[in-house]
């Protein structure tokens, strides 16, 4: 079929044009291609916003996590027809998403374990394209006084100043802290980097006798402890 000849999405049955379809048969009947294509409303001239929408999700091979790892200039040089108001509609969809799943997640508010302190933090870091170094700070019964972000870097490295670690900790009475950070490769090993910063941190801490209780690093749904592999 010459590319001039393709039909839009107006001139397909009105039973297959997504909106429509949402309309008479609810949103759960939509692929995730059709969803997407509801946001970015139209395709390119050899696809239409379904074709295009799907073309996307294989790229990350339909996985929702993956997309939301792409950054607004990813989805703009990968594929025609994705300028800037389409690019940030997907992200901002995806987005929203991690955030709603976020509030259906129990927190505690009590860190007892590696698991607690993962759960806890987990929705903060899910899915970023960029490293985030962030902090929890705990009472004397291990409850949550306060999490918070110390730093935001680059793909694979981010970095830490020990000080803004502790001026918090010192002013909120801490007793202890736990540190985490994210992989955004999926790679649970600790760099070189990642352990002398573990050091300082531990180090510094103990000079106000607050307690380092452990460094998380988050990957692709999963962590690693340095408390659970001796490495504190």
């Amino acid at each position: 079929m010459n590319p001039k000849d393709k039909l839009s999405i107006t001139d397909w049955a009105l039973e297959d044009r997504p909106r429509e379809k949402m309309m008479t048969k609810g949103i759960r009947a939509l692929s995730d291609a059709e969803l997407i294509a509801i946001l970015i409303g139209s395709g390119n001239k050899n696809e239409t916003a379904v074709e295009l929408s799907q073309r996307i999700l294989n790229s990350v091979n339909g996985k929702l996590s993956d997309l939301g790892r792409m950054t607004v200039q990813d989805l703009k040089d990968g594929f025609n027809g994705i300028g800037d108001a389409k690019a940030i509609s997907i992200l901002a969809a995806v987005e929203l998403g991690r955030r709603r799943k976020a509030e259906d997640v129990s927190l505690p508010n009590k860190i007892s374990t590696s698991r607690d302190a993962y759960s806890y933090i987990y929705p903060q870091l899910a899915d970023l394209p960029q490293e985030e170094f962030w902090v929890i700070l705990l009472n004397n019964g291990n409850r949550i006084i306060d999490a918070f972000r110390v730093s935001q870097g680059a793909i694979n490295a981010t970095l830490v100043d020990v000080k803004l670690i502790m001026k918090p900790a010192l002013a909120k009475l801490a007793r202890s802290i736990m540190v985490c950070h994210n992989h955004p490769s999926g790679n649970l090993k600790p760099s070189n980097a990642d352990i002398d910063l573990t050091k300082r941190i531990k180090a510094a801490a103990a000079l106000f006798d607050i307690k380092l209780l452990d460094h998380i690093i988050i990957g692709n749904e999963t962590y690693m402890s340095f408390a659970d592999s001796g490495m504190l």
